[in-house]
């Protein structure tokens, strides 16, 4: 009974996105205020409904009602019940009701915490945002119905696929999607504002804000995981430039750029045309990676790879919103007539620099993830594009990127003097360089990866603390303290994302220049060394987990004769779902990971062992937290939850259409 109101509910919010889509967006053209009022109690309906049918769903889950077909699929009496509820979203149907219920929640809020904003534009972001949902109603109940019941309930399911019964699997795509599908609020502006053809400083302070939690969760779900791929799969790598890795990728970095960009838009009313077409850029990142994710066209670890009916659904979900919103895009640009003036020396071209870096970018990464698709379609030819390509194509970029970041923050708008600019940086770039001498004095080897990663992290985290120091003024230290006190939450955001991206950017040049890695057959009993540690395998044993079956190695790991960790990696078997797993053992530190992975035992004894000493591995996601803590902080300023005074003026006007 609880499934079938689930199921109802859904169709129900269904019926409801369709009024939504449809009535408000009448009304904003005819400027009839009942009709635009409908959105608002609308939007609300469907999040309450959609989160009814997915409490359904979760219920049937944590009861294990092998009743409806994805339970079986998904789960087993066996299994925890933190996977239990994660099973909810862990395959395809629930992963899209999971989707059109943020999608949902998003429109909600805008309904809710919309009131500054005018009638006429609110009433079309809340239809343009239900008519997104329209789509993926109609996508889940005709193609990924997540409620279809069995003829012949069986004993007991399938269990859920081992390598996502992890804590860090259960929390990764719930962030992921609220970045994804968050950035349909800068698609809904976007197309909202092309609709009423003004595109203006007001327009840009509110959808910042969106960008800006959207950019947020990306961020923490792309951590969340890359954090899982570390230590779960058992490779010791932290990026694979895996398809679907790359698919939430490039929509984070098409949002970084947007965020910048409506900042001109904001205080100099420049980058229009560029703004709108990142926003809807962005969202068009997020449908193709659902694509790539959901089609099987392309292989991954991580892909449900479902099949290709599914995928062309999603497909034409593309064509009509983004193709539909490039239409208007080109149909509306004499109305995004860019009315700032600026200098080739100003923040503004420092800004335009910094997108053009950061979409050049997202291509590269989206031209070697298709690549192979498009050589096997058009060529008939079987081509991988692997890290190399990645790494030798992406990194001058954002090496780029880090070499503009504190110069660009700290230049005025409108125009700039370089000497200027530079003055107090000839410190920090001074210090930089020290700072990259002595890590190429230091390191045994002649990789120069190191010492650029030095040089960029202390360039980079010294620009954004002399970024906090310029906006104290001058005078006496406590009067600079009692400024810096009174800074905007907004400024010691930018500044603490800023660093976050410095400190990753070393992390990743560190672990990749200074990685040691050994693979061995060890015995019990007999010592062996990497990299300064002694390492002994002590004994080898089975043991019994909640719903699997392992091996377990206990490794003694000592430096200098002292005992440095006891690890035990494990090598599991799932039974139910007749797949092995690779649990790797783990001592973090702030200067090191010991990484060590327990492999098959050996026809002439042993077991074979592989060992990774990771320098500075956890940095990379103490920047990504940092760069989730700065977004945060900026989230936070008031000034991003108040409207532009300029619309208010005026809340009944209708422009011209």
């Amino acid at each position: 009974m609880i499934v079938e109101l689930g199921h109802f509910a859904l169709i129900l919010a269904f019926a409801v996105s369709m009024v939504q889509a449809i009535v408000p967006m009448i009304g904003a053209h005819r400027g009839w205020r009942g009709w635009m009022a409908v959105a608002e109690p609308a939007a609300s309906a469907q999040f309450f409904l959609v989160a009814l049918s997915f409490l359904a769903l979760t219920y049937a889950f944590v009861t294990s009602d092998f009743s409806l077909r994805l339970v079986v699929a998904n789960s087993h009496t066996d299994k925890p019940m933190l996977y239990k509820i994660s099973g909810v979203w862990g395959n395809h149907e629930g992963s899209m009701l999971l989707w059109v219920l943020i999608l949902t929640l998003f429109g909600a809020c805008a309904a809710w915490f919309g009131q500054g904003l005018p009638p006429t534009l609110r009433a079309r972001v809340l239809g343009v945002q239900s008519a997104i949902g329209t789509a993926f109603f109609a996508f889940i109940l005709f193609t990924s119905n997540p409620f279809t019941r069995l003829q012949t309930p069986p004993m007991n399911g399938e269990d859920l696929n081992p390598l996502l019964q992890d804590p860090g699997l259960a929390f990764h795509p719930p962030f992921l999607y609220l970045g994804y599908v968050g950035l349909s609020m800068a698609f809904s502006f976007a197309v909202a504002a092309l609709i009423e053809g003004r595109v203006d400083a007001a327009w840009a302070r509110w959808v910042r804000p969106w960008t800006l939690a959207a950019w947020l969760f990306l961020t923490i779900g792309i951590a969340l995981g890359s954090w899982w791929a570390y230590y779960e799969l058992g490779w010791g790598g932290f990026w694979f430039w895996d398809p679907v890795e790359n698919a939430s990728f490039m929509p984070w970095l098409i949002a970084a750029a947007l965020l910048h960009s409506a900042i001109v838009v904001e205080k100099r009313e420049a980058l229009k045309s560029w703004t709108i077409l990142l926003a809807i850029l962005a969202f068009g990142f997020s449908l193709i990676g659902t694509f790539i994710v959901r089609s099987g066209v392309i292989t991954s670890v991580h892909a449900f790879a479902n099949d290709p009916e599914r995928g062309v659904f999603i497909l034409a979900i593309l064509a009509v919103f983004v193709g539909g919103a490039l239409t208007l895009y080109a149909a509306r640009a004499a109305a995004m007539e860019a009315k700032g003036v600026f200098s080739m020396v100003s923040r503004e071209t420092a800004l335009v620099m910094n997108n053009i870096l950061l979409a050049v970018a997202a291509f590269v990464v989206f031209i070697g993830t298709v690549w192979p698709l498009i050589a096997e379609m058009a060529f008939d030819r079987k081509l991988s594009v692997g890290p190399p390509f990645f790494e030798a194509a992406f990194t001058p970029f954002f090496v780029a990127l880090a070499i503009i970041l504190p110069v660009g923050v700290l230049m005025p708008w409108k125009r700039a003097r370089l000497p200027r600019v530079m003055q107090p940086l000839w410190g920090v770039l001074a210090l930089a360089i020290a700072a990259g001498a002595l890590t190429w004095a230091m390191q045994t080897g002649r990789s120069a990866l190191a010492p650029i990663g030095m040089v960029l992290f202390v360039w980079v985290l010294g620009g954004a603390a002399m970024d906090i120091a310029s906006r104290t003024g001058r005078g006496d230290w406590a009067s600079r303290l009692r400024r810096l006190r009174n800074l905007p939450r907004a400024d010691w955001g930018r500044a603490t994302a800023h660093s976050g991206l410095g400190i990753t950017i070393f992390g990743i040049a560190a672990l990749m220049a200074w990685e040691s890695e050994d693979i061995r057959v060890a015995t019990v009993g007999e010592p062996f060394e990497v990299s300064g540690y002694e390492i002994t395998l002590t004994s080898v044993d089975r043991v019994q987990g909640p719903n699997y079956n392992a091996i377990q190695a206990v490794m003694r790991v000592a430096r200098d004769g002292r005992e440095v960790a006891v690890l035990r990696p494990e090598k599991r078997s799932y039974p139910v779902a007749a797949m092995p797993t690779t649990e790797a053992a783990i001592d973090n530190g702030i200067f090191r990971d010991i990484y060590l992975v327990i492999g098959d035992a050996q026809d002439e004894g042993g077991w074979a062992v592989r060992t990774y000493i990771k320098p500075f591995a956890n940095w990379i996601w103490a920047g990504a937290i940092v760069m989730a803590l700065g977004g945060g902080l900026s989230l936070s300023d008031r000034r991003y939850r108040v409207a532009g005074g300029a619309r208010k003026a005026v809340p009944g006007a209708v422009p011209a259409e």
